[in-house]
């Protein structure tokens, strides 16, 4: 009986150090109650922090090096495994607009911020996306050394070099018809001296210069019908309307 009493007298007695040591605990424990891998280990060949989805990383986990070669390496000695693969649920516009892109290389000092690098092979990398997105934007203006594009603004490079070069047209005056030409597509006689010259693009602007072919004696005249068409006139000596073979020379 008496050995009863003292157990409970002991269990009343240590009962305030039991529970300042659960509040202690409780008060330690908190402050990582949400964190569910920071400060652990992390783990070779498992998913870090758990393979639970839903027990993410809250905080980033930043690797800072002082060395002279690389903060970290990543290798895969697989022969069609890959070295690293980085994704992320990031909204448009990336970092302007507060969105941070899957991969980002800052250099803080003058250096590159990236190379790519490929020993073999028939390319280097590629860019995939939908068709109508850009495949990437640059603010910066210097010539980008070697660079070879098939197309620019939609358009290949003997595009750009033919409309680049003044369009003309050589046509006969008797019956109307197109001979050597650039960038015209067709030609008509629709009375004496009455001739129509079409072109594959907008010329309505441009500067319009045309001369009678041969040695007779003549006069011409252009004028814009609509976008792509020019109208031109051709005359005799005396000014009266007259089959005379010409050309045209448009330059925009």
């Amino acid at each position: 009986m008496r050995s009863r009493i003292r157990k409970a007298l002991n269990v009343r007695a240590n009962g305030p150090w039991i529970l300042a040591s659960a509040l202690l605990v409780a008060l330690l424990v908190a402050p990582f109650a949400g964190a569910f891998g920071e400060g652990n280990s992390v783990r070779g060949g498992a998913r870090n922090p758990s393979p639970d989805a839903r027990r993410a990383y809250t905080k980033e986990t930043e690797i800072i090096a002082n060395v002279s070669t690389y903060g970290t390496r990543q290798s895969n000695k697989s022969n069609n495994g890959g070295g690293a693969v980085y994704g992320c649920r990031s909204g448009a516009g990336g970092t302007p607009k507060g969105n941070e892109p899957c991969v980002r290389a800052s250099n803080l000092t003058t250096g590159r911020a990236f190379e790519f690098n490929s020993n073999n092979g028939t390319e280097v990398g590629a860019i995939t996306g939908p068709a109508t997105a850009a495949p990437f934007t640059t603010t910066a203006k210097g010539v980008a050394t070697g660079l070879n594009a098939d197309q620019v603004d939609g358009k290949s490079a003997d595009e750009i070099t033919a409309a680049a070069l003044p369009r003309f047209a050589t046509v006969t005056g008797a019956t109307g018809a197109l001979g050597d030409q650039r960038g015209a597509t067709a030609s008509a006689r629709s009375a004496a001296g009455i001739y129509s010259v079409d072109f594959n693009a907008d010329v309505s602007k441009c500067a319009r210069t045309a001369t009678i072919a041969g040695t007779d004696p003549g006069q011409i005249t252009t004028a814009a019908t609509d976008a792509d068409t020019v109208a031109v006139r051709t005359f005799d000596g005396t000014g009266g309307a007259a089959d005379r073979s010409f050309h045209l020379v448009v330059t925009c």
